[in-house]
């Protein structure tokens, strides 16, 4: 028996053997090479790594279907650590997906299924499945394990919102795009998808569960050596930070001198976040708020998409796209475009129905600083019944909110705490600001879900006689809010092609700016 088993191995042995031997002697050849030379044999490495990726897939799953992995030295049953015991280099990363990508396509295989090519049933062996159209792609060396995985999670996560015809065509979108620039980039693919075709709210719903992830840990603090922090943020959160402190943790050359900035980016990023908690930064470094520093945020949005959800307006879906920062491209519900033009320096770049600008705003539509001083003084605190939040940790709201024309006018503001801020935006209420009452109150919230959407309609009418409407509203007026095709329909191959067009774009973009933005840092980075 163990001559039959070692007889087929005996070629491929070889095989493998005088590859790696081959590939260890390339520094010997390389000074002799040209450079067309070097390219081709940069590109006949990469296919045989390819392929050297695929068969440990293979074999794997092999052994998974077998058990063999129950005789592994560490951690009886583990196929992760019967990986990482005989593919030594896959220690440094990649064991644990080679093992669960294996491990799925042995499980998922009915018994007598299974031959020495794989799967021959079941969900991998389905060219039509997202399974089997990943296995065909990873077994080719096309696909990478941790690509397939994502894939196959991505897929998984908007299945139910899919028609049966549209599942390969997504799985093989995500699968090209990732293809080309990585598991990263594939997965923007699905948040693009839920924002256009997703049903009403779904979208902003998904943003809204994001919220309990988010996570600052307590300091982890060594003795006579700095603090660490683990964190992880919703994109509103981190859109916040990253417009926040990316102007700051730039390279700053002496200005006297011309010495280079000689900080890593770590270090500047964290100087940055010092310097906005110290209330350094400011709106395009001109001015302090009282209480915090405010940012700058640029989003990109359509018309259609910033009146999503409003009442009286059809459709309820879409998204928006911050732009000039770090978080570039970071995809933010409207909702949450909304509550970022109440509370951060948002400046909305509205975009008509076929891409044109047709508003730019502008960070004087904010409180001022001196609104603000007014505001501590009147309010004292978060105006929410029951809340004793200092004014300091509060947020100037607009009562009507701005995108709805309401004004930064102290009739039409209200301090606010994060947390109820949050609140009064989520369950949209409305508040009524009067002169104070017999307890010193001059702000009285209606607590009833939707009371914002209620009197919305008779607190535009009175904005509207004390003033004209901007042009601005007269344009949100005219231009075309229809609802985008919904997920009952099947997703054109075609709308995907151009998905996948822009999302590449978006990343050209996206490495060209880091190249500006780290011209300066990367050299002193290194030289540090």
């Amino acid at each position: 028996m163990d001559e039959q088993q070692q007889a087929p191995v005996t070629p491929l042995r070889g095989v493998l053997n005088a590859a790696r031997d081959g590939l260890a002697g390339v520094g010997d050849v390389l000074s002799s090479l040209s450079a067309t030379d070097l390219a081709e044999l940069m590109t006949l490495a990469d296919e045989v790594k390819s392929q050297a990726a695929a068969a440990q897939v293979r074999v794997t799953a092999e052994a998974c279907h077998r058990g063999e992995f129950a005789s592994a030295r560490r951690g009886v049953g583990s196929v992760h650590s019967w990986v990482r015991e005989h593919a030594p280099s896959l220690r440094q990363g990649g064991a644990g997906q080679v093992a669960q990508l294996a491990q799925e396509a042995a499980a998922s295989t009915p018994v007598g299924l299974w031959s020495r090519g794989g799967p021959r049933g079941g969900a991998f062996a389905d060219e039509n499945a997202p399974e089997g159209i990943v296995w065909d792609r990873v077994v080719s060396g096309e696909v990478s394990a941790g690509l397939a995985l994502t894939a196959l999670r991505e897929v998984a996560r908007m299945k139910d919102l899919l028609t049966e015809e549209a599942v390969p065509t997504v799985a093989k979108a995500i699968l090209d795009h990732g293809v080309e620039w990585g598991p990263a980039e594939a997965r923007k693919i699905r948040p693009r998808l839920l924002a256009k075709y997703g049903v009403e709210g779904e979208f902003d719903d998904k943003q809204k569960r994001l919220r309990p992830g988010a996570f600052l840990s307590s300091p982890i603090v060594a003795d006579g050596d700095v603090t660490e922090y683990r964190m992880a943020m919703t994109p509103a959160q981190a859109t916040r930070l990253e417009a926040a402190i990316g102007p700051l943790s730039k390279p700053a050359p002496n200005p006297d001198t011309g010495e280079a900035d000689l900080r890593c980016a770590g270090q500047r990023r964290v100087e940055a976040l010092d310097a906005v908690l110290t209330g350094a930064a400011s709106v395009e470094g001109a001015h302090k708020d009282p209480g915090a520093a405010a940012t700058v945020v640029h989003v990109t949005v359509t018309l259609a998409d910033l009146l999503a959800g409003l009442a009286g307006v059809e459709g309820g879906q879409g998204s928006g796209a911050v732009i000039g920062s770090r978080a570039r491209q970071t995809m933010l519900a409207p909702s949450v475009v909304r509550q970022l033009a109440c509370d951060a320096d948002v400046i909305p770049v509205v975009l008509g129905a076929d891409g044109e600008v047709a508003d730019l705003g502008r960070v004087t539509r904010l409180f001022t600083l001196g609104q603000r001083r007014f505001l501590w003084h009147r309010d004292g605190q978060c105006t929410f019944p029951g809340c004793t939040a200092p004014a300091a940790w509060t947020q100037a709201h607009h009562v009507v909110h701005w995108v709805d024309g309401g004004p930064s006018d102290l009739s039409n503001a209200a301090l606010l705490c994060q947390r109820h801020h949050t609140q009064v935006h989520d369950s949209r209420l409305i508040a009524s600001v009067h002169p104070p009452d017999e307890h010193g109150r001059s702000v009285t919230w209606d607590l009833s879900p939707g009371s914002y959407d209620r009197h919305l309609p008779e607190r535009q009418a009175e904005w509207a006689r004390a003033r004209e409407r901007d042009a601005a509203k007269q344009r949100r007026r005219r231009l075309d809010t229809a609802p985008s095709e919904g997920w009952e329909h099947a997703i054109p191959e075609s709308e995907l092609l151009d998905l996948a067009d822009e999302l590449e774009a978006e990343h050209l973009a996206s490495v060209a700016d880091d190249a500006r933005w780290d011209e300066d840092a990367a050299l002193w980075d290194e030289v540090a």
